[in-house]
């Protein structure tokens, strides 16, 4: 009752929010290659700033033991991070790789899960396995030039659905939209 009337005081902010993300995505889906080369960047500096936060961990903290092996995942995370910075094009084509191997390894297991167990509403999972699957041979099939542009239009699908949610949420907690449910 009470995330309810919170949700309700911020109506006007995941309205807003789900605008701009709705916007965000199709810009994503149209500038894909950019929005690739800034997601793989973004990356990049994640891992290097990981790296370091590791490596200060390690250095900080040496008598507990394990610093070898905090160094060594510190350092990884900053090499990696710095070759990813130093050719994102790559990167996005080896991470595009990586995503295709993903999505057909998950819709394999989904399907073999889904008509192994047939637990209730079974067809949904067999739906979304046949659907990964299908996702990464066109991913694959496409690749390299797909790593160019996937992951790109990916975020942009994610950002437009994930605001689509949003603003509809913001729409039924207008008043009388939406009203707490007794338990």
């Amino acid at each position: 009752m009470d995330s309810v009337h919170e949700l309700q005081q911020n109506r006007g902010w995941l309205i807003a929010f789900g605008i701009i993300a709705i916007v965000a995505g199709f810009a994503a889906i149209t500038y894909s290659f950019l929005a690739t080369l800034v997601s793989v960047i973004f990356l990049a500096w994640l891992l290097i700033f990981a790296g370091v936060l590791e490596c200060v961990y390690a250095i900080r903290h040496r008598e507990r033991g394990h610093l070898i092996l905090y160094l060594l995942e510190g350092i990884l995370g900053i090499v990696v991070g710095a070759l990813l910075l130093q050719s994102p094009e790559r990167g996005a084509v080896v991470l595009t790789l990586l995503l295709a191997a993903y999505f057909v390894l998950a819709g394999i297991f989904r399907i073999v899960g889904a008509l192994a167990f047939r637990l209730p509403h079974w067809v949904w999972v067999l739906a979304s396995g046949i659907i990964s699957l299908a996702l990464g041979i066109v991913v694959w099939g496409g690749w390299p030039l797909t790593g160019l542009w996937v992951i790109g239009l990916f975020i942009g699908i994610n950002l437009i659905f994930g605001g689509f949610a949003r603003l509809m949420l913001g729409l039924a907690l207008r008043p009388h939209g939406l009203s707490p449910q007794p338990i």
